[in-house]
């Protein structure tokens, strides 16, 4: 009867560490491993890819010799090139991609890709006029195969598609996450449907965007090794809106890759017609570099709605006489003078996300602040925001209590509570 306390508390002291040994592991297993791909190098030089050759020569590498010539030529006919000699074509060439290739005893047959270097190849083709480049866009490439939804959980074709995509002359500037370290957790499926832009200002702040974009494959395989459909859906901002879609087919398993790089070329010019029409824009709410700063007039508005707000207050209390004619305040400043405008410090509580945007929304009503923007998140810790604020710091904590925070001021921060 003395020691069974005694071995229930063992026990139970046992178990709790083997259940938080199991979720650290869990966690850790999320991140951990071999996941990224990094992308290639972004180039302007001017790319042509899917370039099919079939010749033959007296031996292998006269073959191929004569298979990557004719690359060469078709590839500057594909672009409208004028008329010029081999020669001159060769010293253009900055580099030939082998997509596929089947090299035989006296054939070659391969897809290629030929790249033309831009400042070279400029002289005969004249300037290229490129559109408004957009604004940076994250990119979160979702696939669906199997029943499973998947970004970055783990390497797959999709990610290797864009991965190995070379946007340089493209309208969009993509910002392409390599799917390491902590990017499967923050960028997953369910993220594409969160609606709250708290978290989404986090995340974007992070990897320096000012919007999503969310490019979908869904894979379905007729039978194993049988043919790939692949249907495409094309979508972007934290609303996850429909831009476009279509559909490809893959003849067998052996050629989804081709099949994924013909659909990421497709997809990159939705998005630029979307960016041409004036859809692909970052939603307003999501402008991190003007998160912080609001209309002059609409900010005349909310001041006097808060002073009629406070006389209504103060007559209601029995501190003003109803009759009496509204005096000028000296705390107010003369008119023609502008209240000098800084960005401070101020960290909080956040156990969860409900709590992050009630303490946001508490600081961007409080007298003077003219807007309030998370830098830092950490849930279930200690997060950071930058609020700007018509005033000094001192006042800005007492606009603070004001609005029924806790403050405790330093020398350039400040720390708020509820």
């Amino acid at each position: 009867m003395i020691q069974r306390p005694s071995l229930m508390r063992v026990a139970a002291i046992a178990l709790a560490v083997l259940v938080l040994g199991v979720a650290i592991a869990g966690v850790w297993a999320q991140v951990a491993g071999d996941r990224g791909i990094a992308p290639v190098v972004s180039s302007s030089d001017i790319e042509v890819s899917g370039i099919e050759v079939d010749v033959t020569g007296d031996t292998a590498e006269e073959a191929r010799e004569k298979g990557w010539r004719q690359a060469q030529r078709m590839a500057w006919e594909k672009i409208d090139g004028p008329a010029i000699s081999q020669s001159q074509l060769e010293s253009l060439v900055s580099a030939v991609v082998i997509e596929r290739e089947r090299v035989g005893p006296k054939r070659y047959i391969a897809r290629l890709g030929v790249v033309f270097d831009r400042a070279r190849a400029g002289g005969f083709l004249g300037s290229v006029a490129r559109g408004r480049g957009s604004a940076p866009m994250l990119l979160m490439p979702v696939t669906f195969t199997g029943g499973t939804a998947m970004v970055f959980e783990q390497r797959n074709p999709w990610q290797r598609a864009w991965a190995e995509f070379n946007p340089g002359t493209s309208q969009i500037n993509y910002v392409r996450p390599s799917g390491a370290g902590g990017d499967s957790l923050l960028l997953t499926y369910g993220q594409s449907g969160r609606r709250s832009r708290t978290w989404w200002r986090g995340i974007l702040d992070q990897f320096g965007a000012a919007d999503v974009i969310i490019p979908i494959a869904r894979l379905e395989h007729s039978w194993p090794g049988g043919p790939v459909t692949g249907q495409f859906t094309a979508r972007y901002g934290p609303d996850s809106r429909y831009l476009d879609s279509f559909t490809l087919t893959a003849n067998n398993a052996g050629a989804t890759e081709e099949m994924l790089g013909e659909a990421v070329r497709m997809f990159d010019a939705i998005f630029e017609q979307a960016l041409a029409d004036g859809k692909l824009r970052p939603d307003p709410t999501l402008d991190l570099s003007n998160a912080s700063e609001i209309d002059p007039a609409l900010q005349r508005l909310i001041d006097v709605g808060r002073a009629i707000r406070a006389r209504e207050e103060a007559i209601e209390s029995g501190a003003l006489d109803p009759n009496a004619t509204a005096a000028p305040s000296s705390e107010q400043p003369v008119p023609g003078t502008a209240a000098t405008v800084t960005s401070y410090v101020v960290q909080f509580a956040s156990p969860d996300a409900a709590t992050i945007d009630a303490t946001l929304q508490g600081v961007r009503s409080a007298a003077g602040v003219r807007g309030a923007v998370t830098s830092s998140l950490a849930i279930g810790g200690t997060s950071v925001m930058r609020v700007t604020y018509g005033g000094s710091i001192e006042e800005l904590a007492q606009a603070l209590r004001s609005s029924g925070f806790t403050v405790q001021q330093g020398s350039n921060a400040l720390a708020i509570s509820r």
